[in-house]
């Protein structure tokens, strides 16, 4: 048996996996891009976090903390004022680095900051970082640097299992070669790419003997290649295709309140020129589609009543224990709070002192 499935230990508790009250710093989409409008604001809960995020006049989305740092009035009510929010309460207004530009009735604006947070737009997704400074790059498709792509967003869904169980479908090699009798013999080999990426991938050949499949291998002989990018445990970036062409399909997902999954599909291919060009990519995004929403329904009916517990692991299960192992070695952050674990006990120790000596003055007092 493998070293590393006989190292795993399925008793401890993990810190991230499956973890309903933490989640790995990283980037998480938010809504889609077409969905906010230049002088829009909304208000978003990302990761149990209350935001808000606005376009202003130069069309760069914008996000900060959902309530005033003047009253906690929600900045959901406020107003674009260019590329600033204008609060609708006490009309104080911060720019898009959330310092406060304009107070009425002052002279100079109050030295206050609302708190803001690294955004990013691709692939037709508004993404946040939730940390000070991102440390890694949006999820991308390897070897696609500096290359053009087609893309098409695909549905938003709700599965109520945690993000990690329903990801790691993917390199499940059991359910793919049994369950799903697919004409596939997966193998999967692993690379770390960086702290907060690893991926899964194999070259398999094609063994049924259908007519598509028998059209298939003729005119792309009888490989496929198939590999599954995982960034901070969250997004997964799905690739299949031959020498020719790939397929990708992006499942990015958050948790929400009570372990279960909210999450976006995005589908992508490498952009072709010509008429003939554009409809082969529009038949492909079309078939990711309903490859991407046959998958999700398949597990949305199991994964609802699944309590994971890897108690007795087999080789098959190999590329799950590394996924787990990759995972737990990321940062972890406390869900709404966004703050590393010891972080969130150093602010309640420091309210709760705090709490101890204003009792302690006020006894004071009333002797």
């Amino acid at each position: 048996m493998n070293t590393n499935i006989d190292n795993f230990n399925s008793v401890r508790k993990p810190k991230i996996f499956n973890q309903s009250a933490s989640f790995v710093e990283g980037w998480y989409w938010v809504l889609p891009s077409q969905s906010l409008f230049v002088g829009e604001v909304k208000p978003v809960t990302i990761l149990g976090r209350d935001l808000v995020v606005y376009r202003g006049e130069d069309r760069r989305a914008i996000i900060l903390d959902a309530y005033c740092p003047h009253m906690g009035t929600s900045l959901a009510q406020g107003k674009i004022e260019g590329n600033e929010l204008r609060c609708a309460l006490h009309r104080w207004k911060f720019d898009a680095e959330g310092i406060c530009v304009d107070v009425p009735d002052l002279d100079e604006p109050v030295a206050v900051k609302a708190k803001t947070w690294p955004v990013a737009e691709q692939y037709g997704i508004i993404w946040v970082w939730t940390g000070e400074t991102p440390q890694q790059p949006l999820p991308f498709v390897l070897d696609w640097e500096n290359q053009e792509f087609d893309f098409a967003l695909g549905g938003e869904f709700s599965i109520n299992c945690h993000p990690h169980l329903l990801l790691l479908q993917g390199i499940d090699t059991q359910q793919i070669n049994i369950v799903y009798k697919l004409p596939l013999k997966m193998v999967l080999e692993k690379q770390e790419l960086n702290q907060n990426a690893i991926i899964f991938r194999t070259i398999t050949n094609i063994t049924n003997k259908s007519f598509w499949f028998k059209l298939y291998r003729r005119f792309f002989n009888s490989s496929l290649s198939y590999s599954i990018c995982y960034w901070y445990g969250t997004t997964s970036i799905i690739t299949f295709g031959n020498d020719l062409t790939h397929l990708h399909i992006i499942f990015t997902t958050r948790i929400l309140p009570g372990g279960k999954t909210q999450g976006q599909t995005i589908l992508m291919c490498k952009k072709r020129k010509g008429i003939l060009g554009k409809l082969i990519n529009k038949l492909m995004l079309k078939l990711g589609k309903r490859i991407s929403d046959r998958l999700l329904k398949k597990h949305d009916k199991i994964l609802q009543n699944m309590r994971f517990y890897l108690k007795n692991p087999i080789k098959a299960d190999l590329s799950i224990i590394q996924f787990i192992n990759h995972l737990e070695r990321q940062k972890p952050l406390n869900h709404e709070t966004w703050l590393l674990p010891r972080e969130k006990e150093r602010v309640e120790e420091v309210r709760e002192e705090r709490e101890k000596r204003q009792k302690w003055r006020d006894e004071l007092a009333n002797d």
